[in-house]
């Protein structure tokens, strides 16, 4: 077993190497998503793709079981100007690899693949799952979001993202309200009109002292930041409207529309909420695989990054080699030892959980 764990360990770097040589901005991961087809299909893996995701099933897929998904993103973000290597250049030096989304999420990406290579034919209490999946940079609508409806009913999810290996059991979600206060135009040297920026000012200073009355335990408070403003054309005319822009934070507390609702009774301002997608997520530190995780010293945490789990309504958390605060920045790497020790991990933990339904 631990031969096959190193050649898995080998492979798994091998494929991190050849996707950060291929561009996978969002929206344009169809080579990636090609060179992870090839990498199972040589295994002789049966793979099915939507678009640009991939996810291939464990060889003693039993509908009666309960099912894991391993779920990473294969797309990254444009690379930042303070670039000083070759971004698309995977150079190994010291231990360390070096190259665009080598950190995030590739390493995550590469670990859960060669865990599910190393449980691929073995028997097994649950089914597993492995997805690599499009647009999560971005929170697109073709990555995660349209590959769950093609899968059978998931009973937990493990999403591969940069954390150290310990558990991101809570994460925010995320929504963006844009308002409109209106008002009517008129001169301002006469006594005309009705400022639509006053009645904006009500508004805002109703995101800035409101608090929601339930604290999240995990994620804290419900947060609401007016981020952007925009309202009149020239000094000498009453604005007929103000428009600003709030970002908002919720817990597993308050649900997106949970909070949209509150909202809507306390403003005067028109709403136009961009999307409600994006959800809070939260998993109980008594959950089987969390319990596992523990007892194997991962340490458990909230997130306040977003992530694909947002897009899933069954129980996961967050885990995977790598450190998030590398994410998207210039000259990304991640060590070689944090992927074997990923692989090493993501195994163990699998194995634990499988005892515990024996």
């Amino acid at each position: 077993m631990d031969n096959l764990k190193t050649i898995f360990k080998q492979e798994s770097i091998e494929l991190l190497k050849e996707l950060i040589a291929i561009e996978s901005f969002s929206k344009t991961e169809d080579k990636t998503a090609d060179a992870i087809e090839s990498f199972f299909r040589v295994k002789a893996i049966p793979t099915e793709r939507l678009m640009n995701n991939v996810w291939v099933k464990n060889k003693f897929f039993d509908a009666k079981k309960p099912t894991i998904l391993l779920n990473s993103h294969h797309d990254t973000v444009k690379p930042n100007k303070q670039y000083t290597r070759n971004p698309f250049s995977p150079d190994i030096e010291n231990g360390i690899l070096y190259g665009l989304g080598s950190n995030d999420a590739g390493g995550a990406l590469v670990s859960l693949a060669a865990c599910f290579l190393y449980f691929y034919d073995k028997p097994l209490a649950f089914n597993l799952i492995y997805a690599a999946t499009a647009e999560e940079e971005i929170s697109g609508k073709n990555g995660v979001e349209i590959v769950l409806p093609h899968l059978p009913e998931i009973y937990f999810g493990i999403v591969g993202e940069p954390t150290q290996m310990d558990i991101a059991i809570a994460e925010k979600g995320l929504f963006v309200i844009d308002c409109v206060a209106h008002g009517k135009s008129g001169h301002a040297a006469r006594e005309e009109g009705e400022n639509s920026i006053y009645k904006a000012f009500k508004d805002i200073d109703w995101f800035r002292t409101y608090q929601f009355p339930e604290k999240s335990d995990f994620l804290g408070n419900v947060k609401m930041s007016v981020t952007m403003i925009q309202a009149g054309l020239q000094h000498n005319i009453v604005p007929e409207t103000c428009q600003f822009t709030v970002d908002i934070r919720t817990t597993d507390k308050y649900d997106n529309q949970a909070v949209l609702e509150v909202i809507k009774q306390n403003i005067s301002s028109e709403i136009i909420p961009r999307s409600l997608r994006l959800n809070p997520s939260f998993v109980p530190l008594s959950h089987p695989l969390v319990a596992c995780g523990i007892k194997m010293n991962r340490k458990t945490y909230a997130s306040p990054t977003t992530s694909d789990q947002a897009l899933m309504s069954f129980d996961t958390f967050k885990m995977g080699p790598g450190d998030s605060a590398r994410s998207h920045t210039a000259n990304e790497f991640i060590y070689l030892h944090e992927i074997e020790t990923g692989i090493d991990i993501y195994i163990q933990l699998l194995e634990s959980f499988n005892q515990t339904l024996l």
